[in-house]
């Protein structure tokens, strides 16, 4: 079996369980990409587009036959569209760290969301929880309100990490709290136990991207991502 073959098709017997390499893997990129989010570094975001195309195909394990016999299409759904927002972020703090980037050398300084901002993100929450639920049942997701609200979480945090936003964070501990029993109930135990090493981890995220957005006290250089807004929206 060759390397490819191995992380597309390998499988790993623990206790009796079979777990997918790719799986592993996946989430390995992923916590990659979460440690280099913290440090607001911009590979935070290539890195994590691999394991989001690794795991689309793990939760969509039903059609490949490979191994869990629960299809999560919320979680499918969620890698395609963190795909998308992710190049999006990529691009965003690669031009704010050409103009300069945050004062302490990080790709963009964090700050908190202004109210517009804060309800522009609620008022998204809910119209993508609704039409999400109705979108997962239509497609047989197994939890189609968990995944509904995991998918939603997910792409607020993503696209508020990509702006800069120290809220973020938060979005993501409540995607944690309600993933894990979820990916546990569905026998994902890899994606379960990474979503527990998340939660604590974004704590330590959140308390990181204060203390910087207070460091900093909310200085705008010619890369800050708000600043960079600013002057688009001047031409």
């Amino acid at each position: 079996m060759s390397p490819l073959e191995w992380l597309l098709e390998g499988t790993w017997v623990i206790y009796g369980t079979p777990i997918l390499v790719r799986e592993v893997v996946g989430n390995g990129f992923g916590l990659g990409s979460a440690v280099l989010g913290m440090r607001r570094v911009t590979w935070a975001w290539p890195v994590g587009m691999i394991g989001n195309a690794l795991l689309f195909t793990v939760f969509v394990g039903g059609i490949f036959d490979k191994p869990q016999e629960h299809d999560l299409w919320g979680q499918a759904a969620r890698q395609i569209f963190f795909f998308a927002v992710s190049a999006y972020g990529w691009w965003r703090w690669r031009r704010s760290q050409a103009a300069g980037g945050a004062a302490d050398g990080g790709a963009i300084t964090p700050r908190w969301a202004n109210a517009k901002e804060l309800r522009q993100l609620i008022v998204a929450a809910a119209v993508m929880m609704v039409v999400f639920v109705y979108a997962l049942d239509w497609l047989g997701s197994w939890g189609p309100v968990p995944d509904a609200w995991i998918l939603t979480g997910s792409i607020l945090a993503t696209y508020g990490m990509a702006r800069g936003y120290v809220e973020f964070w938060w979005i993501w501990i409540g995607v944690d709290a309600v993933g894990v029993p979820l990916l546990l109930r569905a026998e994902y135990y890899p994606s379960a136990v990474l979503y527990l090493v998340y939660g604590v981890f974004c704590v330590a995220g959140f308390f990181t991207w204060w203390a910087a957005e207070r460091r900093l006290g909310g200085a705008e250089r010619p890369g800050d991502v708000r600043a960079a807004d600013d002057q688009v929206s001047h031409v």
